[in-house]
């Protein structure tokens, strides 16, 4: 009964079987273990940053570039503060507001930049303090250059003179007149009536869409999967029905509709000849007989009651007064 698996047809669909559920597998498994790498790494951050806030800061130099074991480590760093520019739409505790961001030269002719801290409101330069003149030493978290566009960082259209929307070495070097670090940092200890701003995970290592987007993928893979386990055996059935019921002689529905249509067409056309020509025309009992002398014969006359309409009692009675 399943001698139909060995025909090229069933070969065909057994060969892509075999392939695409390992292939489904493989990509379920590999999109979990990309979630799993993103839970972990959002672990390790969580864990360094509270680590970090309790080791000495170390200089900034040590720490350079910034990757995701050094970002949110305490670092310190000695310089002059420059041009002072504000970052708007920035949310702290789910208050809007703009961070106050300050250039510091170091020695290195390069400028950090640094969050002096974060004021409620609308961006402007008349809330915004000025920073300490002469030579300072910070000590704050030490942060990755943002992306513009991600984690909620403005893409920097249109915004006024004095202004950035991401704090990166791509977007400042336009707006200062020297070289800046590739990296910023944030104050332990905010300057005068200003909030600190937290230090923040990099790009990447947190719960953010993209891993449980990763997540859904894992999902999507094992249902394909199993999709396709259904669908093999849902034909194999099907086919193994047909053959049993060819096996018992039984046609299937469609075919005996097809045999009796066909008959049905045979009949109710015109009969044709033994030799498939044209229709055999039939002879008619109406058509007279002829004699035998090919004469055709006198019609007898009909009964004079016949003729008349009468019944045969009435024919009768005339006759007997008759």
């Amino acid at each position: 009964m399943y001698r139909f698996l060995l025909t090229p047809r069933w070969w065909g669909i057994n060969v892509f079987v075999l392939l695409a559920i390992p292939f489904c597998i493989f990509m379920g498994s590999w999109q979990l273990s990309r979630f799993e790498s993103r839970v972990q790494d959002h672990r390790t951050q969580t864990e360094q940053a509270e680590a970090g806030a309790k080791e000495a800061p170390r200089p900034l130099e040590q720490l350079l570039p910034v990757d995701k074991k050094t970002s949110g480590m305490r670092a310190t760093v000695t310089g002059r503060y420059g041009k002072q520019l504000l970052v708007p739409d920035r949310e702290l505790d789910g208050r809007q507001g703009f961070y106050v961001l300050t250039m510091l030269r170091t020695d290195s002719g390069k400028a950090l930049p640094v969050v002096r801290g974060w004021l409620p409101g609308n961006a402007d330069t008349a809330k915004a303090p000025a920073a300490p003149s002469g030579e300072v030493t910070v000590t704050g978290a030490l942060q990755a250059s943002e992306s513009p566009g991600a984690n909620g960082v403005g893409a920097g259209g249109g915004l006024p003179t004095g202004q950035a929307a991401a704090i990166s070495a791509a977007s400042l070097v336009n707006l200062v007149p020297y070289d800046v670090y590739d990296a910023w940092v944030t104050l332990d200890k905010a300057d005068a009536g200003m909030r600190a701003v937290p230090a923040t995970a990099p790009a990447g290592s947190g719960l953010d869409l993209k891993a449980f987007q990763n997540l859904g993928y894992t999902g999507e893979w094992f249902v394909f999967a199993g999709f396709t386990v259904f669908m093999w055996f849902r034909l194999l059935r099907r086919e193994a029905e047909y053959a049993r019921d060819a096996e018992l002689g039984l046609m299937p529905e469609t075919a005996a509709g097809t045999d009796s249509g066909a008959a049905a067409s045979g009949t109710g056309g015109s009969a044709e000849g033994p030799t498939g020509g044209a229709p055999v025309e039939r002879a008619t009992s109406e058509a007279p007989a002829e004699g035998p002398t090919g004469e055709v014969p006198a019609e007898e006359p009909l009964a004079e009651g016949a003729v008349s309409g009468e019944s045969g009692g009435e024919s009768r009675a005339r006759a007997t007064k008759a």
